[in-house]
């Protein structure tokens, strides 16, 4: 249903009537199948976006579809005040996936984020013997883990804060990839580290090998929760399930969400040892629509999807030829990431970000700029010559 109306039209209403907390590429689209997309007047694009990793498995894929249908012909929602069938086996399932303990189901990534550090809390008061109102956690500079008020009281970012305080205390903030600032941060007080294993806003970054297996060390010697932000890293966007198993480490939470719900729905979690959740007791702490069946049934599908490591292996094979074409481009300076996750800094003089993105419409390619950068993340679905589609239309425009 497209109401008969013109891009244009389609574009002018959005701008009227939507808050402008976005400022979309100038293409309305109406269809989506594997890793392409179709806008309004019929002409197809390769995505090279994936909705920010949302779309690991990309358009409608057709099993988490179909469980989708068959789900929505059967129950939709019961609030947590009853059981469902799909529930306990999606905890399961999520849980042997990741190898941990415990599932806290959610909706969104923020959601997941905000309930990790309510649980960092209660577990520093109940169990650490961190005085009542004095825990601290430690997150990164330059980090990214969603919008919500308390979220941005610890971002660096000067877009995602100003205007938005006060803001909420209880964070500290230390630069991302030095241990040893990490450490010397640490007091009696601090309930958790909170880290992206790759930052994703700031530019796809990867830390330097070791890092994060002294961020699991400096936890265990202060007694210190290790909290992972995988909510975009995760589920086989780096080539592994996780992207802290490149390292062979492991968290003692981690949130989930975006590729979790299969491009189908929200679903989030936040996932860890069970004497850590555990601490959440019943009215503590809850969701309406966490966890509900229809969310429950796709993140199954999910899982079940991610247990054969076919996606884990596309994305590493995959990921390796994005990387080796992306740095045999003229205008690209700089080449970061893992597996089908890249960002592309264009080098100085060229276009910008924007520009290219613009450009790359007419070559039938979406991607999307963030500040000097360019974001690669196509579906995990992609083949290699998709990918020499995207890569030629890249050249193109910047040559």
């Amino acid at each position: 249903m497209t109401d008969g109306l013109t891009p244009d039209q389609h574009i002018a209403i959005s701008e009227r009537w939507s808050a402008h907390n976005y400022h979309p590429l100038p293409v309305v689209l109406t269809h989506g199948e594997g890793a392409w997309m179709t806008d309004l007047n019929g002409k197809r694009y390769l995505d090279f976006l994936a909705g920010y990793s949302a779309l690991n498995f990309g358009h409608r894929h057709p099993e988490i579809v179909a469980t989708a249908k068959a789900q929505l012909d059967r129950l939709t929602l019961t609030g947590r005040a009853f059981h469902h069938d799909q529930f306990g086996p999606f905890c399961r399932e999520l849980a042997e996936l990741t190898g941990t303990e415990m599932v806290l189901p959610a909706n969104s990534g923020a959601e997941a984020v905000e309930s990790a550090v309510k649980i960092a809390r209660k577990w520093a008061y109940q169990i650490k013997g961190v005085p009542d109102g004095a825990a601290e956690i430690l997150v990164a500079g330059e980090n990214f883990h969603g919008r919500t008020t308390t979220i941005v009281s610890f971002s660096t970012d000067p877009e995602a804060r100003n205007g938005f305080g006060p803001f909420t205390p209880g964070f500290k903030v230390v630069p991302y990839g030095d241990a040893d600032a990490l450490r010397a941060a640490v007091t009696e007080n601090t309930a958790a580290v909170l880290l992206e294993p790759i930052q994703g806003e700031a530019g796809v970054v990867v830390p330097a090998k070791g890092y994060l297996a002294d961020v699991r060390q400096i936890c265990d010697d202060t007694n210190t929760l290790f909290v992972a932000d995988e909510i975009q890293s995760g589920l086989a966007r780096t080539g592994t399930t996780l992207a802290l198993d490149h390292e062979g480490v492991h968290a003692d939470l981690y949130t989930l969400g975006k590729a979790l719900g299969g491009g189908i729905v929200p679903v989030s979690a936040v996932v860890g040892r069970a004497d850590v959740i555990g601490v959440l007791r019943p009215g503590e702490h809850g969701s309406t629509f966490g966890g509900n069946p229809l969310a429950c049934a796709v993140g199954r599908t999910v899982t079940r999807l991610l247990a054969t490591g076919e996606y884990q292996e596309r994305s590493r094979e995959l990921g390796a030829y994005v990387h080796s074409r992306l740095s045999e481009l003229e205008g690209i300076a700089e080449v970061h990431g893992r597996g089908l996750w890249a960002s592309a800094r264009i080098a100085d003089g060229g276009p910008s970000g924007r520009e290219v993105s613009e450009a790359l419409i007419g070559h039938g390619v979406l991607c999307k700029d963030y500040h000097s950068n360019l974001r690669i993340a196509p579906p995990l679905v992609i083949t290699r010559e998709e990918i020499d589609l995207g890569m030629d239309a890249l050249a193109a425009v910047l040559g």
